[in-house]
């Protein structure tokens, strides 16, 4: 893959810290960047793009994560506050993780939100691609800064892709979208599919792409994702890997598209990097991690193909 950029939208990244059995069984400590905008950046950069990342930092727990995002090769274009970032601590000795204490970002001034849309647009108008990564909470930042950055940056020339769900989501449609990602759980849990069913979530992915999304892909958990591509339904079939640690998949996957994208490649090929993307973090500890050879590799083995549903055509 050819240098290229990305720029990632990030407006409340997160310090993380997560208390970890050692082999010996003493308690080990991981200090890291958090947030879903930092997760598909730090995939972004093992893809091999120039990556930026734009987002709000302040107080002892922003000054620390602006640095331990740097570390990961990410570009951060910051903008500082006397707020605190939000944070959390688990702890994962057991093999699930259990919430210790979590601080939740604070809301945006309109002068912090004024700054951070400046900011973003113009690192966003720089880029090969850009993805819209969603807020830690929805209090944080007003929904429809993701209109008005979607509609100025697809107005640009330069392709959106936003991994959204809930109001965000809603909004960034109106501004309109190259590509959406979304679970089938958000769908549910929005309102917008009855169930799992796929013909009933086939049907959510209709209404999204009326909305403004120009191709919507569906991440179903455990199951073969789902992507509407100029009306035409199909799924994306990945290799079953041994599940190590599910979380991240989902933000390796949007990395896996916008890097594909921002490549030229076909969306065939953009959503065959996003499933290897996503099979190769399931496989180790670690939210959006991966070895770059072992993506592409499983890239190569991901079927992209039509999805005939009972009582639909295939059109």
């Amino acid at each position: 893959m050819n240098a290229v950029s990305a720029f990632v939208f990030a407006p409340s990244p997160l310090l993380t810290v997560t208390i970890e059995a050692a082999p010996d069984e003493s308690a080990e400590l991981h200090v890291h960047g958090g947030g879903q905008g930092f997760w598909i950046a730090r995939m972004a950069v093992t893809l091999g793009l120039d990556t930026t990342l734009c987002g709000v930092f302040g107080g002892e727990a922003g000054g620390i994560l602006e640095s331990l995002i740097a570390r990961e090769g990410i570009t951060v274009r910051a903008i500082h506050t006397s707020g605190e970032n939000g944070s959390y601590v688990h702890d994962r000795r057991a093999g699930d993780r259990e919430p210790i204490v979590e601080v939740t970002p604070r809301m945006l001034s309109r002068h912090e939100v004024d700054d951070l849309f400046g900011a973003s647009l113009a690192e966003g108008m720089k880029c090969d691609v850009a993805v819209l990564g969603g807020p830690h909470a929805d209090e944080v930042i007003p929904a429809e800064v993701y209109t008005r950055l979607a509609a100025d940056l697809m107005a640009l020339g330069v392709p959106v892709v936003a991994d959204l769900s809930g109001p965000t989501m809603t909004a960034a449609l109106a501004g309109g979208l190259t590509v959406l990602k979304v679970s089938h759980e958000d769908l549910i849990e929005d309102g917008r599919a009855e169930s799992e069913d796929p013909a009933a979530l086939a049907d959510a992915m209709t209404e999204l792409v009326e909305e403004g999304a120009r191709t919507v892909v569906l991440s179903r958990a455990g199951d073969p994702a789902m992507a509407m591509i100029d009306g035409e339904l199909w799924e994306v079939v990945a290799p079953p890997m041994h599940l190590v640690d599910h979380r991240g998949a989902g933000d390796s996957m949007t990395a896996g598209i916008a890097a594909g994208l921002a490549d030229g490649k076909s969306l065939t090929e953009a959503l065959q990097l996003g499933a290897g993307a996503g099979a190769a973090n399931i496989t180790r500890r670690g939210l959006a991690t991966g070895q770059r050879d072992l993506v592409v590799q499983l890239a190569e083995t991901v079927e992209v193909r039509r999805m005939t549903l009972p009582g639909r055509s295939a059109t």
